[in-house]
């Protein structure tokens, strides 16, 4: 018999492998006793990444999630853990040093026991101050090799890496493949490598399905002495998910591994749930493509966790262009073809911003810079026409030193507006901010929380966790849900007449939604108005001014693409104000779309005479969101 070979349940991962959502902190709870049962699981994967943003969208309170669904696991001894984005810390942009520290001391707190550490660009210098931070919290530190596939990512490259990280502090090593496009026989070696020289190094093997190599990568990563390897289970294993534990289990069993047996009742009992919770409403978050497994993505490399939200979103993407083309009179563009064009840019838009490891939060940035490529030419404008601020701080080296060199024309790009490269310390560009959120708490009469929680919370996610407080959030995501639901059930009513054709409602329908035992009147639009602000009374927050433009009105400032609109990005950042004399190239406001926030800048100077739209709506592109005169 050989050696034991221990599962961890990602179940954060799965949710987020197959859709926009997690479950609900009600539901969490529910399923967490059977998961345990299940008397087969060592680890399980609770929260991290985009976990806590979820709770904040839902109107839940992210700190009692965290604490009430790993309290069961901690009393059955099973550990758990969270992924950490580095210098992201739990967010898609960099974190104050002040923050990262606190992060650690919260989690612990509430019942983490691993923080598994990675950076985008595979920066160690991003990766140490974490292993201190944790280790200094009590919590072990698990370091993360991110694993793509290019002539630069050798199994050399990862192993220096891993020893590197090892020397720094780190507890165990994870050889995360959030694309699954790691060879078998690479991803081996490069196990064996670590393993020659730190026998007593722990490491767990992280992969996705997609493309076809993750059960053959488990067995020679388990034959090269891996110790831990991740896993999910139906309904939400294969495809842009996790190998499953039946097939995982089965393969390891006959290789002579040691492996925990499966209570099966208890599994029915986990799948069982886990699909209530999709018929529930998760499920409106999930494409069925998602549910494939397609070799496709041997190509883009995208991750798992990514494909997720991108199928969800790409039906929005693909209705911009298709309005477009409407306007111009061109054939209309199908999804499979909008996902060809977006994989083929993804191809020529990777190797040339310097072949970033295709993960969060670097993933998103080459995605979205290729799709907005793909919309910028589908509209006739050039490659490379808007960049986000975000994607220019990774290009300029202001996240980390990317992997390989920049195209000639990126460089020039840079030049030609005057930004500037940076070869320093990353987290020297991201001052302290914890006193100015404790001040602005103080304000508003806000409680920082138990071990400061909300503090950490409110200067991780300051938009999101603003519209959670002020009741925003759960309007709006129960008006989303009802839209949806009301969509699905038009789409499937079965026709009166066999010449009758199913559709949508044409005019706003007027639903009630409760919060909290307060009733909300929310107006739900379809069609062309399916992107129309959410109205709703009685009002959540208070609105930002927006008077009627002056005399002559003044040049319309236009959403550049679909998403929500804020004014600021950081809580502590001064917004833009009607009266304010704002100059060409200023920021006025910006459109957060695809999980980055887009700035909008003054293509002409003069005085801010209305802003027209309130922070967090939804806006579509072409909808004026200010006027300047």
């Amino acid at each position: 018999m050989k050696r034991e070979i221990k599962f961890s349940l990602v179940f954060r991962d799965m949710w987020q492998s197959a859709g926009k959502y997690v479950p609900r902190v009600d539901q969490l709870v529910r399923v967490a006793p059977a998961i345990i049962e299940m008397g087969c699981f060592d680890r399980v994967e609770t929260n991290g990444g985009g976990f806590e943003q979820v709770n904040l969208l839902f109107g839940e309170n992210p700190n009692k999630a965290v604490r009430d669904w790993t309290q069961p696991f901690n009393d059955a001894g099973i550990q758990t853990h969270m992924l950490d984005r580095a210098l992201n810390g739990l967010r898609m942009s960099p974190v104050p040093d002040d923050v990262r520290q606190l992060f650690y001391k919260v989690k612990k707190a509430q019942g983490t026991d691993i923080a598994r550490t990675f950076c985008g660009l595979n920066d160690v210098r991003n990766i140490a101050p974490s292993i201190k931070y944790a280790k200094a919290a009590g919590m072990i530190s698990q370091c993360a090799l991110s694993i793509t596939h290019s002539p630069i990512h050798t199994v050399e490259y990862y192993t220096k890496m891993a020893l590197e990280l090892i020397e720094l502090g780190a507890d165990e090593i994870c050889i995360k493949d959030m694309a699954g496009i790691g060879r078998p026989y690479s991803l081996g070696q490069i196990v064996k490598n670590i393993k020659e020289k730190h026998p007593e190094i722990v490491i767990q093997y992280h992969s996705h399905a997609g493309p076809g190599f993750s059960v053959a990568s488990i067995l020679e990563v388990c034959d090269a002495g891996c110790d831990y390897i991740d896993v999910g289970m139906e309904p939400l294993s294969w495809g842009t998910g996790h190998a499953d534990l039946l097939t995982v289990q089965a393969m390891l069993k006959d290789a002579g591994y040691q492996v925990p047996e499966i209570n099966m009742e208890a599994y029915m009992k986990v799948r069982s749930m886990v699909q209530e919770f999709m018929d529930d409403f998760l499920g409106l978050y999930i494409s069925p493509k998602n549910r494939l497994m397609n070799s496709l993505l041997i190509g883009p490399g995208l991750p798992g966790g990514m494909m997720g939200s991108l199928m969800a979103d790409l039906e929005k993407n693909l209705e911009t262009i298709n309005k477009g083309k409407m306007k111009n009179n061109q054939p209309l563009m199908s999804q499979d073809q909008l996902l060809i064009k977006l994989f083929d840019e993804v191809a020529y838009v990777w190797p040339r911003v310097g072949y970033p490891p295709l993960v969060t939060p670097f993933s998103q940035y080459v995605k979205n810079l290729a799709l907005m490529n793909v919309m910028q030419m589908e509209k006739g404008k050039a490659r490379w026409s808007m960049i986000a601020d975000d994607i220019w701080d990774m290009i300029l080296g202001k996240a980390g030193r990317l992997p390989g060199p920049l195209a000639p024309e990126i460089v020039e790009k840079a030049k030609a507006e005057g930004r500037e490269f940076f070869d320093g310390d990353p987290q020297s560009n991201y001052p302290d901010s914890l006193d100015k959120y404790r001040k602005l708490m103080n304000e508003k009469q806000w409680e920082t929380g138990e071990d400061d929680e909300e503090l950490f919370e409110y200067a991780m996610h300051p938009a999101q966790y603003e519209a959670y407080r002020s009741g925003k959030a759960k309007v709006e995501f129960k008006a989303e849900v009802a839209q949806k639901r009301a969509a699905k059930e038009e789409a499937n009513k079965p026709a009166a007449a066999p010449a009758a054709v199913v559709g949508l409602p044409t005019t706003p329908q007027v639903l009630t939604v409760d919060v909290n035992g307060q009733p909300y009147r929310v107006t739900v639009a379809f069609g062309d108005n399916a992107n129309a602000p959410v109205a709703s009374a009685p009002p959540v927050a208070a609105p930002v001014a927006a008077p009627a433009p002056a005399a002559g009105g003044g040049e319309e400032v236009l959403s550049p693409l679909e998403g929500k609109f804020f004014l600021v990005k950081n809580a502590s950042d001064a917004p833009v104000k009607v009266g304010d004399i704002v100059n060409e190239g200023d920021v006025l406001c910006y459109v957060e779309a695809m999980k980055t926030y887009n700035a909008v800048r003054a293509e002409f100077g003069g005085t801010v005479t209305a802003i027209l739209v309130n922070p967090g709506d939804a806006v579509s592109e072409d909808d004026v969101l200010m006027t300047i005169q």
